[in-house]
């Protein structure tokens, strides 16, 4: 592979994609690939979606963009879906999941600041949490591996043990703000918050006057048969984050809150040159249009139960290379017993493109068109990827 001209920020696999359709892309080596990583579940709708496409395209035709100093109709529509379908009162769009975290945190503080609590500006967050790459939003996450080499982290931040109620009580004090939390955590590997621990997470903010934040940068839009998270689990936030599927591949994110948690947010005190503009809200919409649609987030459960059964029994066959499956609706994880890196580069070489998430977990995220043919023809792949890890663990044990 030629020297890149771009930041080495990424260990890029050599192949690239001239051609998708549904689940499949075409790789430059000319092979076809089953998609189960959807981009990090960012193609929610999978590639060349008839309806994305054709919005989209009527969109590149019109106005791009104009800024947010104007009134942008294709936004407010977007908006108006998200709040009718949600809990929400307000949306606040930007272009990333990043974005929209960091959009959560200055509105969590800033409502204290205009209730005349000022000193109510931190942020209590769990260990073993990705809330984005920004110098906020990393100091946020906590992560030593992130934070490493940019100075200081952002100050502002308590984080607490994953499942930890006593040092999560323990955090609030008189100038805690928030709890923000995945409700399930994608990046450390998949690890689902036990119902109870959330409930209790809201119980804790009602009683202490705090704002709870969910970020569904990944859990949301219908991966796990809901459109949000929050409703499969039953406790609802004060604000919420998306962004990756929002748009189906075209950068889009959104901070939503209700009234009173958007309230500190006024003109003036936050912004985005990009963010909501007329393509965003056009993919936006059309993403809408079908996970909205009547049953589509009904299939994605089934579909979801599906590929975790299918899962398990993989896990039953092969013991030495797999350990358990995580996970909820189209959101799934194995964990893996042999070297991740291993398992992910034989998937690629049997076909399969799957994410890997922390040390040890293999991240399945397809698009949620996903069929059941597909789902069981990406588990025969996994399967093939199993068994050529074996065998090369044979032969190294051999030689």
């Amino acid at each position: 592979m030629t020297a890149s001209s771009l930041f080495q920020t990424y260990n890029r696999a050599n192949l690239s994609f001239e051609k998708g359709e549904g689940v499949w892309l075409e790789g430059s080596d000319g092979r076809r690939y089953l998609d189960m990583g959807a981009g990090i579940a960012v193609t929610a709708l999978g590639h060349a979606h008839p309806h994305l496409v054709e919005k989209l395209q009527e969109a590149v035709a019109g106005v791009w963009h104009t800024s947010n100093l104007f009134r942008i109709p294709e936004q407010e529509r977007l908006a108006d879906r998200l709040v009718a379908a949600t809990f929400a009162d307000k949306v606040f769009f930007c272009n990333s999941g990043a974005e929209a975290n960091e959009a959560a945190i200055k509105a969590a503080r800033r409502y204290h600041y205009v209730k005349g609590a000022p000193e109510r500006w931190r942020i209590v967050t769990i260990e073993g949490a990705f809330h984005g790459r920004t110098l906020g939003t990393i100091a946020a996450g906590g992560s030593p591996k992130y934070l490493e080499g940019f100075g200081e982290p952002a100050p502002g931040f308590d984080q607490v043990p994953f499942g930890d109620s006593e040092a999560l009580k323990a955090a609030i004090g008189p100038e805690t703000a928030a709890i923000m939390v995945e409700p399930i955590q994608g990046e450390s590997g998949i690890r689902p918050f036990d119902i109870a621990a959330l409930r209790e997470m809201r119980r804790l903010c009602d009683d202490n006057g705090l704002l709870l934040i969910f970020d569904e940068v990944q859990t949301g839009v219908g991966r796990l048969g809901t459109l949000f998270a929050y409703e499969t689990i039953g406790v609802t936030p004060d604000i919420l984050t998306s962004a990756k599927g929002l748009g189906g591949g075209f950068p889009i994110g959104a901070c939503l809150a209700t009234d009173d948690a958007a309230s500190g947010l006024v003109a003036g005190t936050h912004g985005t040159t990009f963010g909501g503009n007329r393509l965003a809200g056009a993919a936006g919409n059309a993403v809408l249009d079908v996970v909205l649609a009547d049953g589509f987030l009904d299939e994605v459960k089934r579909k979801g139960l599906l590929a975790k059964q299918l899962l398990a029994g993989l896990v039953d066959s092969h013991p030495t290379v797999f350990e358990l499956v995580r996970g909820e609706g189209l959101m799934l994880g194995v964990k893996t017993k042999a070297p991740l890196g291993d398992v992910v580069g034989a998937a690629r070489e049997a076909g399969l493109l799957v994410i890997p998430a922390g040390d040890s977990t293999l991240r399945l995220l397809p698009p949620l068109i996903v069929s059941d043919e597909e789902i069981r023809e990406a588990v025969n792949r996994l399967d093939a990827a199993a068994g050529a890890v074996e065998a090369a663990a044979q032969n190294g044990a051999g030689a």
